[in-house]
């Protein structure tokens, strides 16, 4: 049995992370971190947490106190590293998954996409970096056919407003989102800074929130050196995801309902032009589950050597 602890554990992914932590009966929940639910009995946000486990408002150097085999940190970015320092003072070898950007760009820590860039990375790493939610979706729908892109890979992606978190804001606003869509960050946004990185190939991205709850459709169109064949353009994307059970590749262009509340991610469309060098295809994923909590469970168990995750 494993002992984990959760920072910013009152948030839509903390929620998630709860049950999903639940459902193993190799991983336990030791404490988890609310300042605003201090005190509060964690089954009051997610019932399936173990009965008598309060929140509690823990300083990282409490936190590093309580010596747990892994920590996940599910906080907004720029709060992560004291309590990155103060574990590596005390516990240096606790396994470390952050939700954060904090630690995406860090060449110190792994960049835990799986299904892209490798199990063996993350197996036994102590230091673990969730990529972003919109960055997941991207960087799956562009990797299959990166080598064959002319230029930068454009992106038009819409969440559900969860993934503004719960801090009140116009994006999480449901009122100013009814019968409305918001584009924002029209320049410059992290996740497109992320994929680009990761990916080794340029993307433009263009963000949207809508008024749906959880789930992200995200629209690649691609331009290509040379001409491809649709059947190459499919069988590209079913060589790349064959052996990885979470994610499903089809025919047809998924919609915001097929990711919502699926723990992994699907991949369709496959539009060609008349003359083969331009391409469009669609990956519809949940922001909470393989763009969030899922993901940092995949890696989580891979950092502590325990058997795969899979969803229930």
């Amino acid at each position: 049995m494993k002992t984990l602890g959760l920072i910013g554990a009152r948030g839509h992914t903390g929620r998630e992370l709860i049950r999903l932590i639940a459902e193993r009966d190799d991983l336990s929940l030791a404490f988890a971190v609310s300042r605003a639910m201090d005190g509060q009995p964690v089954t009051d946000l997610a019932p399936e947490a173990p009965a008598g486990l309060l929140f509690e408002a823990l300083s990282p150097d409490v936190v590093a106190q309580r010596q747990c085999d892994g920590v996940i940190l599910a906080m907004p970015n720029g709060q992560a590293a004291p309590y990155v320092a103060a574990i590596e003072a005390v516990k240096p070898e606790t396994v470390i998954v952050d939700l954060s950007a904090d630690y995406r760009f860090d060449e110190s820590w792994v960049y835990g996409l799986p299904e892209l860039y490798g199990e063996d990375p993350i197996k036994g790493a102590t230091r673990i970096s969730n990529p972003g939610c919109y960055a997941t979706a991207g960087q799956l729908a562009v990797a299959p056919m990166r080598r064959a892109l002319a230029g930068p890979a454009h992106l038009f992606g819409v969440s559900g407003y969860s993934g503004a978190g719960t801090t009140p804001n116009r994006r999480n606003d449901v009122t100013a989102l009814k019968d409305n869509l918001m584009p924002y960050a029209l320049m410059g946004h992290i996740h497109e800074r992320e994929m680009s990185r990761h990916l080794g190939h340029d993307v433009r991205f263009s963000p949207h929130v809508a008024a749906f709850f959880r789930g992200i459709v995200l629209t690649a169109q691609m331009e290509f050196s040379e001409p491809v064949t649709a059947d190459a353009f499919r069988a590209a994307y079913d060589d790349a995801y064959r052996a990885h059970p979470l994610i499903r590749v089809q025919d047809e262009a998924p919609e915001v309902i097929e990711g919502a509340h699926n723990p992994g991610a699907v991949l369709g469309g496959f539009a060609l032009s008349e003359d083969g060098r331009r391409g469009v295809m669609v990956c519809a994923l949940d922001n909470l589950l393989k763009g969030a909590a899922v993901q940092a469970m995949q890696n989580l168990c891979l950092g502590l050597a325990l058997p795969g995750f899979k969803p229930q």
